[in-house]
Protein backbone atom coordinates (compact mmCIF):
# COMPACT_ATOMS: atom_id res chain seq x y z
CA UNK A 1 0.00 0.00 0.00
CA UNK A 2 1.44 3.01 -0.72
CA UNK A 3 1.96 6.08 1.49
CA UNK A 4 -0.03 9.27 0.76
CA UNK A 5 2.05 12.81 0.92
CA UNK A 6 2.36 13.87 4.21
CA UNK A 7 0.71 17.27 5.01
CA UNK A 8 2.85 20.02 5.45
CA UNK A 9 1.77 23.98 5.84
CA UNK A 10 3.93 26.37 3.72
CA UNK A 11 5.83 29.26 5.15
CA UNK A 12 6.35 32.75 4.17
CA UNK A 13 8.72 32.67 0.78
CA UNK A 14 9.38 35.61 -1.75
CA UNK A 15 7.50 33.29 -4.58
CA UNK A 16 4.15 33.05 -2.67
CA UNK A 17 3.98 36.84 -2.38
CA UNK A 18 2.34 38.17 -5.23
CA UNK A 19 3.56 41.66 -6.14
CA UNK A 20 3.95 43.73 -9.66
CA UNK A 21 7.85 43.92 -10.98
CA UNK A 22 10.08 45.82 -13.59
CA UNK A 23 11.60 43.44 -15.90
CA UNK A 24 15.00 44.32 -15.49
CA UNK A 25 18.73 42.87 -15.71
CA UNK A 26 18.16 41.64 -12.01
CA UNK A 27 15.47 39.57 -12.98
CA UNK A 28 15.54 35.74 -13.69
CA UNK A 29 15.46 35.17 -17.73
CA UNK A 30 12.68 32.55 -18.61
CA UNK A 31 13.81 29.78 -21.44
CA UNK A 32 10.47 28.58 -22.79
CA UNK A 33 9.78 26.64 -26.23
CA UNK A 34 7.03 28.91 -26.40
CA UNK A 35 8.89 31.89 -27.42
CA UNK A 36 12.03 30.03 -29.70
CA UNK A 37 13.14 32.14 -33.08
CA UNK A 38 16.27 30.81 -33.98
CA UNK A 39 17.91 27.65 -33.59
CA UNK A 40 20.32 29.38 -31.24
CA UNK A 41 17.65 30.04 -28.72
CA UNK A 42 17.31 26.15 -28.42
CA UNK A 43 21.05 26.18 -27.41
CA UNK A 44 20.41 28.38 -24.51
CA UNK A 45 17.04 26.77 -23.91
CA UNK A 46 19.49 23.28 -22.63
CA UNK A 47 22.35 25.27 -21.27
CA UNK A 48 19.87 27.23 -19.01
CA UNK A 49 18.37 23.37 -18.33
CA UNK A 50 21.54 21.93 -17.30
CA UNK A 51 22.82 25.04 -15.44
CA UNK A 52 19.63 25.29 -13.38
CA UNK A 53 20.02 21.13 -12.50
CA UNK A 54 24.02 20.63 -12.56
CA UNK A 55 25.34 24.14 -12.24
CA UNK A 56 27.61 22.81 -15.24
CA UNK A 57 27.94 19.72 -17.25
CA UNK A 58 30.66 18.66 -18.73
CA UNK A 59 30.85 17.01 -22.16
CA UNK A 60 30.99 13.73 -21.01
CA UNK A 61 28.11 14.14 -18.61
CA UNK A 62 25.47 15.78 -21.08
CA UNK A 63 22.05 13.69 -22.07
CA UNK A 64 22.56 14.09 -26.31
CA UNK A 65 19.93 11.45 -26.45
CA UNK A 66 17.77 13.88 -24.47
CA UNK A 67 18.64 17.16 -26.55
CA UNK A 68 17.78 15.29 -29.93
CA UNK A 69 14.30 14.85 -29.27
CA UNK A 70 14.04 18.04 -27.83
CA UNK A 71 15.36 20.06 -31.13
CA UNK A 72 13.31 17.39 -32.75
CA UNK A 73 9.60 17.87 -31.00
CA UNK A 74 9.28 14.29 -29.51
CA UNK A 75 9.54 15.48 -25.95
CA UNK A 76 8.57 18.41 -24.05
CA UNK A 77 10.48 21.03 -21.93
CA UNK A 78 9.38 19.12 -19.08
CA UNK A 79 10.49 15.41 -20.40
CA UNK A 80 13.81 17.06 -20.88
CA UNK A 81 13.78 17.89 -17.01
CA UNK A 82 12.53 14.85 -15.99
CA UNK A 83 15.34 13.20 -18.33
CA UNK A 84 17.83 14.95 -16.87
CA UNK A 85 17.34 14.44 -13.47
CA UNK A 86 16.84 10.40 -13.84
CA UNK A 87 19.73 10.26 -15.83
CA UNK A 88 22.77 8.43 -14.18
CA UNK A 89 24.59 11.85 -13.73
CA UNK A 90 22.11 13.53 -11.50
CA UNK A 91 21.71 10.26 -10.07
CA UNK A 92 25.76 9.72 -9.01
CA UNK A 93 26.09 13.68 -8.43
CA UNK A 94 23.59 14.04 -5.87
CA UNK A 95 21.78 10.89 -4.75
CA UNK A 96 24.57 8.76 -4.32
CA UNK A 97 26.55 11.13 -2.13
CA UNK A 98 23.45 12.84 -0.02
CA UNK A 99 20.64 11.61 2.27
CA UNK A 100 17.09 11.45 1.41
CA UNK A 101 16.65 14.34 3.25
CA UNK A 102 19.43 16.31 1.52
CA UNK A 103 18.75 15.10 -2.08
CA UNK A 104 14.45 16.26 -1.33
CA UNK A 105 16.23 19.65 -0.55
CA UNK A 106 18.29 19.61 -3.60
CA UNK A 107 15.62 18.44 -5.81
CA UNK A 108 12.59 20.84 -4.64
CA UNK A 109 15.68 23.70 -4.98
CA UNK A 110 16.51 23.24 -8.58
CA UNK A 111 12.78 21.55 -9.92
CA UNK A 112 10.67 23.67 -7.96
CA UNK A 113 12.83 26.77 -8.08
CA UNK A 114 12.53 27.39 -3.98
CA UNK A 115 13.92 26.64 -1.04
CA UNK A 116 11.70 23.81 1.08
CA UNK A 117 9.45 25.20 3.52
CA UNK A 118 10.29 23.32 6.45
CA UNK A 119 11.47 19.85 7.70
CA UNK A 120 8.38 18.46 7.89
CA UNK A 121 8.24 18.72 3.60
CA UNK A 122 11.60 17.14 4.10
CA UNK A 123 10.20 13.95 5.97
CA UNK A 124 7.32 13.95 3.64
CA UNK A 125 9.10 13.75 0.27
CA UNK A 126 11.84 11.56 1.66
CA UNK A 127 9.07 9.04 2.79
CA UNK A 128 8.41 9.05 -0.64
CA UNK A 129 11.44 8.62 -2.22
CA UNK A 130 11.63 5.37 0.18
CA UNK A 131 8.02 4.20 -0.84
CA UNK A 132 8.10 4.46 -4.91
CA UNK A 133 12.26 5.17 -5.36
CA UNK A 134 13.70 7.94 -7.24
CA UNK A 135 11.56 7.96 -10.79
CA UNK A 136 8.30 8.03 -8.40
CA UNK A 137 9.57 11.10 -6.29
CA UNK A 138 10.58 12.77 -9.38
CA UNK A 139 7.18 12.21 -11.29
CA UNK A 140 5.38 12.98 -8.78
CA UNK A 141 7.20 16.41 -7.91
CA UNK A 142 7.03 16.80 -11.82
CA UNK A 143 2.89 16.47 -11.64
CA UNK A 144 2.43 18.67 -8.71
CA UNK A 145 0.13 21.88 -9.24
CA UNK A 146 2.96 23.72 -8.16
CA UNK A 147 5.19 22.56 -11.09
CA UNK A 148 2.56 23.02 -13.35
CA UNK A 149 0.98 26.44 -12.39
CA UNK A 150 4.78 27.91 -12.58
CA UNK A 151 6.34 26.23 -14.99
CA UNK A 152 4.28 24.16 -17.12
CA UNK A 153 5.32 21.76 -20.26
CA UNK A 154 7.36 24.20 -22.15
CA UNK A 155 9.32 26.14 -19.24
CA UNK A 156 12.97 25.67 -18.04
CA UNK A 157 13.00 25.35 -14.20
CA UNK A 158 14.79 28.47 -12.38
CA UNK A 159 14.60 30.05 -9.33
CA UNK A 160 11.99 32.10 -8.29
CA UNK A 161 12.10 35.69 -7.03
CA UNK A 162 15.62 35.72 -6.19
CA UNK A 163 15.48 39.48 -6.17
CA UNK A 164 13.32 41.67 -4.30
CA UNK A 165 13.03 45.35 -5.42
CA UNK A 166 12.90 46.55 -1.93
CA UNK A 167 16.02 44.40 -0.89
CA UNK A 168 19.53 45.61 -1.75
CA UNK A 169 20.72 41.95 -2.03
CA UNK A 170 19.08 39.03 -3.00
CA UNK A 171 18.90 35.21 -2.16
CA UNK A 172 22.01 33.36 -2.84
CA UNK A 173 22.05 30.62 -5.95
CA UNK A 174 20.86 27.76 -4.74
CA UNK A 175 24.09 25.69 -5.84
CA UNK A 176 26.00 28.48 -3.59
CA UNK A 177 23.96 27.94 -1.13
CA UNK A 178 23.42 23.93 -1.01
CA UNK A 179 26.55 22.20 -2.73
CA UNK A 180 25.82 18.59 -3.36
CA UNK A 181 28.61 17.82 -0.89
CA UNK A 182 27.83 18.12 2.60
CA UNK A 183 29.66 18.17 5.88
CA UNK A 184 29.55 14.67 6.35
CA UNK A 185 30.77 13.60 2.65
CA UNK A 186 32.95 16.40 2.91
CA UNK A 187 35.12 14.83 5.30
CA UNK A 188 34.47 11.04 3.96
CA UNK A 189 36.08 12.11 0.86
CA UNK A 190 38.60 13.41 2.76
CA UNK A 191 38.65 17.40 2.01
CA UNK A 192 39.35 20.09 2.59
CA UNK A 193 42.53 19.55 4.22
CA UNK A 194 44.86 22.48 5.85
CA UNK A 195 48.60 21.33 4.85
CA UNK A 196 50.96 23.66 6.59
CA UNK A 197 54.56 24.06 4.66
CA UNK A 198 57.66 24.58 7.24
CA UNK A 199 58.93 27.36 3.92
CA UNK A 200 56.67 29.54 2.76
CA UNK A 201 56.99 29.33 -1.29
CA UNK A 202 56.73 32.34 -3.43
CA UNK A 203 56.23 32.62 -7.16
CA UNK A 204 57.59 36.16 -8.90
CA UNK A 205 56.32 35.99 -12.45
CA UNK A 206 59.16 36.10 -15.39
CA UNK A 207 59.33 39.52 -16.05
CA UNK A 208 58.99 40.97 -12.83
CA UNK A 209 62.10 39.01 -12.02
CA UNK A 210 65.27 41.48 -11.23
CA UNK A 211 68.03 41.46 -14.14
CA UNK A 212 71.46 41.51 -14.07
CA UNK A 213 72.72 45.46 -12.38
CA UNK A 214 68.97 45.72 -10.85
CA UNK A 215 69.79 47.34 -6.92
CA UNK A 216 66.99 44.48 -5.99
CA UNK A 217 70.28 42.35 -5.96
CA UNK A 218 72.46 43.99 -3.78
CA UNK A 219 70.61 42.51 -0.79
CA UNK A 220 71.66 38.76 -1.68
CA UNK A 221 74.84 39.99 -3.27
CA UNK A 222 75.80 41.19 0.40
CA UNK A 223 74.61 37.92 2.05
CA UNK A 224 75.90 35.70 -0.34
CA UNK A 225 80.08 37.44 0.79
CA UNK A 226 79.39 36.67 4.11
CA UNK A 227 81.65 39.16 5.51
CA UNK A 228 82.56 38.70 9.28
CA UNK A 229 83.14 42.63 10.74
CA UNK A 230 86.62 43.21 13.00
CA UNK A 231 85.30 42.66 16.53
CA UNK A 232 86.05 45.92 18.19
CA UNK A 233 88.98 46.72 20.61
CA UNK A 234 88.70 46.91 24.20
CA UNK A 235 91.27 49.31 25.41
CA UNK A 236 91.01 51.07 29.49
CA UNK A 237 91.68 54.48 29.42
CA UNK A 238 94.56 54.35 32.41
CA UNK A 239 96.65 51.95 30.56
CA UNK A 240 97.01 55.07 27.88
CA UNK A 241 100.14 57.27 28.40
CA UNK A 242 98.78 60.86 27.45
CA UNK A 243 101.96 62.88 27.18
CA UNK A 244 103.60 60.18 25.12
CA UNK A 245 101.07 58.74 23.14
CA UNK A 246 98.75 62.06 22.24
CA UNK A 247 100.72 64.04 19.76
CA UNK A 248 101.91 67.56 20.79
CA UNK A 249 100.84 70.21 18.01
CA UNK A 250 103.64 73.17 18.28
CA UNK A 251 102.49 76.74 17.02
CA UNK A 252 104.19 78.43 14.52
CA UNK A 253 107.17 80.40 15.18
CA UNK A 254 107.86 78.67 18.37
CA UNK A 255 110.44 76.12 19.17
Amino acid sequence: MTLPLLEYAPSSQNQRVEAYEVPGDEQPRIYSTDNLLSPSDFNDLIEAAYRQLFFYAFAADRETYLESQLRNGQITVRDFIRGLVLSNTFKRSFYDLNSNYRFVEQVVQRVLGRDVYNEREKIAWSIVVATKGIKGFIDQILDSEEYLSNFGYSTVPYQRRRVLPSRAQGELPFNIKSPRYDDYYRAKLGFPQIIWQVEVRRFIPQEQKPKAGDPANFLALAQSINATGNAPQRVSSFNIDIERDVPYRQLAGIK
